[in-house]
């Protein structure tokens, strides 16, 4: 097995390629060691010393080491937590756990235009986060506003808010006359 790695415009992290599917739909956020039990996966790379967060998507994972951590040093073990627990043919998830789709629900009579920001999110936004090895979703929209959540390699990263407000704040106002400002929110 060969394990690829790429990386992102966030230094804390690192994109990990298996050259396999991680996760079959959606992605899963572990950003804290707190919730990794769902995924044996995420538990196994909470393991090593200096890991301080964890993203899948379909086809990587997304690794956050902590600031007092080198990666020269933590590296080689998470490329062997990688490799190990694809060759233990254990499942990424655990049986009842679920990858999330993404955006957070809306009710409303904004509803309209909150299924417009979802698809330009889903068709423009989204599939160029994946490549830096992260994710943005729908929160939430309020008079004008969009909030953003942001995932694995986005979370932390010193150039999101630029992507905010440069670039997804203006795709967004674009073509939605309505936005008239995109924030970001954690979970």
């Amino acid at each position: 097995m060969f394990i690829q790695t790429e990386s992102t415009p966030n230094p804390a992290t690192l994109k990990f390629l298996p050259g396999q599917t991680v996760l079959e739909m959606g992605t899963a956020d572990f950003p804290s060691a707190d919730g990794a039990a769902a995924s044996p996966l995420a538990a196994r790379l909470f393991s090593v010393d200096g890991v301080k967060g964890v993203f899948f998507g379909t086809d990587f994972v997304t690794v956050t080491k902590d600031e007092a951590t080198d990666w020269d040093h933590v590296k080689p073990a998470i490329l062997g937590a990688i490799m190990e627990h694809f060759q233990s043919g254990q499942p990424v998830m655990a049986d009842d756990a679920k990858s999330s789709g993404g955006h957070a629900a809306h009710q409303g009579e904004d509803s309209e235009i909150v299924g417009q920001i979802k698809e330009l999110l889903d068709s423009r936004v989204r599939p160029a986060v994946a490549q830096d090895g992260g994710d943005i979703t729908f929160h939430g929209f309020d008079r004008g506003v969009v909030y953003l959540h942001m995932q694995g390699a986005c979370a932390g990263c010193p150039s999101s808010t630029l992507t905010l407000k440069m670039g997804i704040e203006n795709l967004l106002r674009h073509y939605i006359p309505e936005v008239t400002e995109v924030r970001p929110v954690a979970v």
